[in-house]
Order: structure tokens, then C-alpha cells, then sequence
């Protein structure tokens, strides 16, 4: 590779940071090095199964090394965590660069003001599934585009929800629901109800109950969530008249602990010491 190679590959590079941060308001280094430099296990259709990540060490470093890049250029914008993580958003010019894309891009500078602990963990998490959902090759809307009204249900969603995450192949749609907290009991009614409503289109044909566009189809509601959440859900809905034996065609389960846990690893431990300076700082976390 000729020097005039490697710095449009490098440009190229610091172009799909500044445009992942734009889908999904603020990533860590891991989170970038994930989405743009590794790859996932072939999509099965109909059926997203999240999966851990190992990071290899060069993927990190090149994470890294762009985005040092770009905060030379202050294209980006940073803050820490709650975990000790180092968060990237957009910045001013940074937007500014998209915009001259065509890309209607902002700073993130108000996404990165409002990072209290369980949002910032509910974001994570989301953005975690997001990412393998999309090394999978399913098509994905993220929270944060969701949160903007950017996926086919707008501001009011489906039957009055939005979910955290959207994931898509061809007309299956996967809608999940990150359950990290214990919902109030006002909202965990409207979860029981709106999940029987959903139930009904299924049965009954009622596509109108769930009006998707076109003739795309909600294919599963899964829940990133605790063993103890499931089983209450599971209960309460076979009271209703939901039979455990049928919902397991449409609910699915993805163990909150599998996933919080399953963070992007370095594969190379050897090489994780070197892999995790950037621009002069360590970012153990991110």
C-alpha cells in the first residue's frame, strides 16, 4: 500500500466513525472497534441471537488510532462514563463534515450532558445489541435514532411503544426491550396489555392491530433481561390467557446477565496493554 492509499483508507475510516456516531449518538473505542473492524457470525433468519465479541488487539488499535485522528481534527467530542468509559459523540464540526454529505448530522454534545448511570447502561446495552445485530447482517435501528422518531413508527411507535432496538431481515422484524431496572407498576401494566394486543394480531390475522408498513411482520419481542423479570412476564401473561407453550413462538429471551457481561474483549491479552492507549490516555474501559 502506497502512502496516498493509507491516507485515503484513513480518511476513509474517520468518514464511517463520524457516521456511526451519527446512528448512534455516542459509542466507546470497543464499540467502534466492533462495529467497523470485526465481523459476525452469519444471520439466521428470523432469529437474532446476540453473541460475544472478541475484539482482536488490531482492531482496537485501529479504533483507536482513527479516532485520536479525529479529536486532532475536533471532529469529535468526549466525556467519561459512569464505569470510567470514554464516550464519543459528534462534535460541532464533526456534524458540520456530514452535513456537507447530505447526512442531517448533529453534535452530541446533549447526548453526552445526560449520561446518569442507568441511562448510560440502558444506552450500552442497547448499542451493544445493535452492534453484533448488525455484524450479523440484519438491518438495524438504534436507540438513538428510535429515541428521534428515525424508524418506520415515528414519535408515536407501534400501538403507542417504541422499542430500544429494531432489528430487521427482509420483512421480520425483531423488536427489543431492554429490561435492566424494575418497571413501576403503571408501565409494567401497559407492557402486559400491549403484549396481548400484539398476541392478538398474530392469532387473528388483525394486521391492523400492529400496523407495520407494507407487509413487513413483528416476527419476535425479545427482552434483554434477568432470569426473575422472564419468569414474572411469563406468569402474568399465561394469566391473561397467554399459555407459556405459545409464547415461546413470539417472546424470546436474552439473558441480561450473558449480555452485560459479554462486553467487547480483547481476544489477544498479550497484546490488550499496548492495544489500549489512545492518544496518550489509557481507555481501559472503552
Amino acid at each position: 500500500m502506497t502512502q496516498r492509499d493509507g491516507q485515503d483508507m484513513a480518511r476513509l475510516n474517520e468518514q464511517r466513525i463520524l457516521k456511526a456516531l451519527h446512528k448512534y449518538g455516542w459509542l466507546r473505542t470497543r464499540d467502534i472497534a466492533a462495529l467497523l473492524w470485526m465481523r459476525g457470525r452469519p444471520k439466521r433468519p428470523g432469529e437474532f441471537l446476540p453473541e460475544l465479541i472478541e475484539l482482536t488487539a488490531s482492531a482496537l488499535r485501529m479504533a483507536q488510532r482513527s479516532v485520536a485522528r479525529l479529536r486532532k481534527q475536533h471532529s469529535v467530542i468526549s466525556a467519561k462514563g459512569p464505569d470510567g468509559s470514554v464516550l464519543y459523540a459528534l462534535s460541532e464540526a464533526g456534524a458540520r463534515a456530514l452535513l456537507a454529505q447530505g447526512i442531517p448530522a448533529r453534535s452530541g454534545k446533549d447526548q453526552l450532558r445526560r449520561v446518569s448511570l442507568s441511562y448510560y447502561h440502558h444506552r450500552r446495552l442497547a448499542n451493544e445489541l445493535a452492534i453484533v445485530a448488525t455484524l450479523q447482517g440484519y438491518r438495524v435501528a438504534t436507540e438513538y435514532e428510535i429515541a428521534k422518531g428515525q424508524w418506520f413508527g415515528g414519535k408515536a411507535g407501534i400501538l403507542g411503544k417504541i422499542p430500544d432496538v429494531l432489528v430487521r431481515d427482509g420483512k421480520n422484524v425483531g423488536w427489543v426491550e431492554v429490561e435492566r431496572s424494575r418497571r413501576n407498576r403503571p408501565d409494567y401494566d401497559k407492557l402486559l396489555t400491549w403484549l396481548m394486543t400484539i398476541r392478538k394480531s398474530h392469532t387473528t390475522g388483525a394486521t391492523a392491530l400492529a400496523p407495520l408498513p407494507g407487509d413487513m411482520q413483528l416476527s419476535r419481542v425479545l427482552f434483554a433481561c434477568n432470569r426473575a423479570f422472564v419468569n414474572k412476564l411469563r406468569d402474568d401473561l399465561a394469566r391473561r390467557g397467554w399459555p407459556v407453550t405459545d409464547q415461546r413462538n413470539y417472546l424470546a429471551e436474552i439473558p441480561l446477565l450473558y449480555v452485560s457481561e459479554a462486553k467487547f474483549i480483547v481476544k489477544s491479552g498479550s497484546d490488550r496493554g499496548a492495544a489500549e492507549h489512545s492518544d496518550g490516555e489509557m481507555d481501559s474501559m472503552g
